[in-house]
């Protein structure tokens, strides 16, 4: 992406980059602290951290240059790993790009800042797993207390015979997913799983 002419000739600039989860989040308090601090270009986007493709995340990367500043309000902004945050970091070293987290008052243009934000990105990374630990030991024990996980089954073993019986006489599947408030695939399965 060519940049702005008033940035060719070696100008350092402060590129802003903010995200949300989901599309019925808002960025506004995001664009309003990356505005304040004077962030002069702004990458925007709505999709999940840990989805491994974000068009503008990658197009901000492409974009930085030596000098410049990349600033984001928090570092989960830029991942849910540990090791993405530093592949990111790495990249941005390389490029002689600085990050900025506003939250955190972190600045890897200062050794200080670096370390900070190593620490930072694996303290998350830690905590992340412990929580995932802790989430597993509860799913094992509440299997071994014979709670179910996953999707209930939308059709019962009559159902199915019925709906099976019902086909071969010439009911129309369409039909019969809406008198069962099913879609076809789901009746489809059901009766390859009864087979």
């Amino acid at each position: 992406m060519q940049r702005e002419s008033k940035y060719v000739h070696g100008e350092k600039m402060k590129i802003g980059y903010a995200r949300v989860s989901t599309t019925s989040q808002s960025l506004d308090l995001q664009l309003k602290a990356l505005h304040k601090v004077g962030c002069e270009k702004i990458y925007r986007e709505k999709v999940s951290g840990v989805k491994a493709h974000r068009k503008e995340f990658e197009v901000m990367m492409e974009f930085g240059r030596e000098g410049d500043q990349i600033v984001v309000t928090r570092l989960d902004r830029l991942s849910r790993s540990a090791y993405e945050l530093q592949t990111t970091s790495k990249t941005l070293e390389r490029k002689g790009v600085s990050l900025v987290v506003l939250e955190r008052d972190i600045d890897t243009s200062s050794p200080a800042g670096k370390l900070m934000f190593h620490m930072i990105a694996a303290i998350a990374e830690f905590e992340r797993s412990i929580i995932n630990e802790r989430s597993e030991a509860g799913r094992r024990a509440a299997q071994e207390r014979g709670v179910k996980f996953g999707r209930g089954v939308k059709l019962s073993n009559e159902d199915v015979v019925s709906i099976r019986n019902l086909i071969e006489m010439g009911e129309c599947v369409s039909s019969l997913a809406q008198s069962y408030s099913v879609n076809r695939t789901t009746i489809y399965r059901a009766i390859e799983r009864a087979k």
